[in-house]
């Protein structure tokens, strides 16, 4: 009752979870987290952090950020009111899917769960209004190390499937890609270095 499925993607390391709910005439029953069912994923890690995230209007689009080592973290989002279009962009410059991306659409109907792992950056778009979103992470947060990539960066090439709208200022002024400032992990290990 209530298994949990893990699904692989293009990216390696990126993986979809599909929830098997139980129902009944009284409603559903489903489990959002498991740490045996997703030892495959975790491995070594733990959830440390779980946020709750609200958008008020469809459109807004938040992103694209990930943390710098040895904050690097995984992040396992959840849409559990609206719908949205939920992003990861693969920064592990020895990858050779360096700088795709992958998206998925995410609701509380569909109850996916995307889980992004370090040297990944991370956004969505609102495909409605009032959506809410639940994320787990396995590093606590870090202003310091907090960082971001462009959300229209030619480099990436992300579709997004409405004009992106409502966008945060630093949201706005995160570097490109091809700015050789632009401080990105070159793995997905939490304890790699930085190169600039």
């Amino acid at each position: 009752m209530g298994k949990l499925k893990i699904i692989t993607t293009p990216l390696e390391g990126l993986y979809v979870v599909e929830t098997e709910p139980f129902m009944d005439h009284r409603g559903i029953w489903a489990r959002i987290f498991c740490e045996n069912e997703l030892r495959e994923i975790l491995q070594n890690r733990h959830i440390v952090n779980i946020n709750l995230s609200k958008t008020s209007e469809q459109g807004t689009v938040r992103g694209m950020h990930y943390q710098l080592p040895p904050m690097a973290e995984m992040k396992l989002i959840r849409c559990t009111g609206g719908r949205i279009f939920d992003v990861a962009v693969d920064l592990r410059k020895n990858s050779p899917t360096y700088l795709h991306w992958h998206g998925e659409e995410l609701s509380g109907e569909s109850m996916k769960m995307f889980v992004i792992p370090e040297g990944f950056a991370h956004g969505f778009q609102a495909l409605t209004d009032n959506i809410e979103m639940i994320y787990l992470h396995t590093e606590f947060y870090s202003q310091e190390l907090e960082r971001g990539v462009r959300y229209n960066d030619p480099a990436i090439g992300i579709q997004w499937p409405l004009k992106p709208t409502n966008l945060s200022e630093r949201d706005q002024k995160h570097p490109m890609i091809s700015n050789e400032d632009a401080e990105i992990t070159i793995t997905g290990n939490k304890n790699d270095t930085i190169h600039k």
